[in-house]
């Protein structure tokens, strides 16, 4: 087994991820080989600053057509379900959620069970009338996430069970929905659903790959699999044996790691400046970030504002191979102003004329990607 230091294991990390070093503007296929490069990319409805997605492709290709990821979703190039939690997953990796899509809705159980007539009916509007948004829908609910009106409830049960898929979204961020058949690829539905060895299997190496390197918790936190390490171990070791991943022993003494076979274990410095969405797949594992960033993952958007240490939304730095800082920012699009509220310097972090340059970089890098017109403190 080689033994791996804490820097080159960060560096690795970060290299990874694809981080832009420049400023530049990113395409639509710029955008799907990003989304299949990282495995599956995290959604959130928070618009403080831009929607998270957003803000992790940008920090990847640059500003791009705000349409560009519902035509994705759109064409069957793409889809949008559960991995990490909700998020846009490459369209050939389908198969590997049809076991999942047989669960029950995650919070709300046997919903089409439950309400059959209601099934059907949802059903046979989104065939004849889709793609279709549950706006279109007759009902009321209370507003909230834990009071739809009946038909939303529906349309994210079939959505769980991958009758319907996610067509694209428009004004709001709000989701249109399409029978499965009309936007996945006919050769992707009827791919062979793998069994289970074979799905961890892929999941397993998707995520190492994905990630650059990743403990055995990492791997299941990638996917949030249920079973934990148990479950995947004897995947992790036949992989290992067959020399597709290599353990790899740090030099910290904490756990082993897995990375794709042959890995560099000596890796350039990244040249990267971005800020970092909160749910960005680099901060996914906030034990390992600790460990190879001494940086502190806080994501305080759900706290009562006397109990923020540093704000309500908060972008880390990263700036080359290091975590030094903390953003609190809040777009004011009326303005076209993305207003900085505060920068929190890590421990240690001395500031620099290099450090105020790097942050003026990431922040002009950032509005260009919302699509603002200036940066005010």
């Amino acid at each position: 087994m080689r033994t791996i230091s804490v820097t080159a294991l960060r560096r690795i990390a970060i290299g990874a991820q694809g981080y832009a070093s420049r400023s530049r503007r990113g395409t639509r296929g710029d955008i799907e080989a990003t989304i299949r490069a990282l495995s599956c990319v995290q959604l959130d409805s928070i618009t403080a600053v831009e929607r998270s997605h957003r803000i992790t492709l940008g920090s990847r290709v640059g500003a791009y057509p705000r349409e560009t990821v519902s035509g994705l979703l759109a064409s069957g190039r793409i889809f949008e379900y559960w991995a990490h939690e909700a998020c846009l997953i490459p369209v050939e990796e389908w198969p590997l959620f049809r076991p999942v899509m047989r669960n029950h809705h995650p919070w709300r159980g046997d919903v089409i069970g439950e309400h059959p007539q209601l099934a059907d009916e949802v059903r046979a509007a989104v065939r004849e009338r889709g793609p279709i948004a549950s706006r279109d829908f007759d009902g009321k609910g209370g507003g909230g996430m834990w009071n739809w009106k009946p038909a939303k409830i529906m349309l994210e049960a079939l959505w769980n069970s991958g009758e319907v898929v996610i067509a694209g979204r428009v004004s709001g961020f709000q989701r249109l929905y399409d029978v499965a058949e009309r936007v996945i690829p006919r050769e992707v539905l009827d791919a062979p659903e793998p069994n289970e060895a074979t799905r961890l299997r892929e999941l397993t190496v998707r995520a190492v790959r994905a990630r650059g390197a990743l403990t055995e918790s990492g791997i299941v936190e990638h996917w949030r699999l249920k079973g934990g390490v148990a479950r995947i171990r004897p995947t992790v070791d036949s992989l290992v044996g067959d020399g597709l991943l290599e353990r790899l022993r740090v030099e910290d003494g904490d756990a082993d790691v897995l990375a794709p076979a042959g890995v560099d274990l000596d890796p350039p410095r990244p040249t990267v400046t971005t800020l970092l969405s909160p749910f960005d797949n680099l901060l996914w594992d906030r034990p390992f970030a600790r460990r190879i960033f001494g940086f502190d993952h806080l994501i305080e958007v759900y706290k009562p504002s006397p109990e923020r240490r540093y704000g309500y939304y908060v972008l880390p730095l990263l700036w080359r191979d290091r975590i030094v800082g903390r953003a609190d920012l809040k777009s004011e699009r009326r303005d076209g102003t993305l207003v900085v509220r505060a920068f929190h310097r890590e421990g240690g972090v001395r500031r620099s004329a290099a450090l105020d340059d790097a942050f003026e970089r990431a922040l002009d890098r950032l509005r260009r990607t919302i699509g603002l017109e200036r940066v005010a403190r």
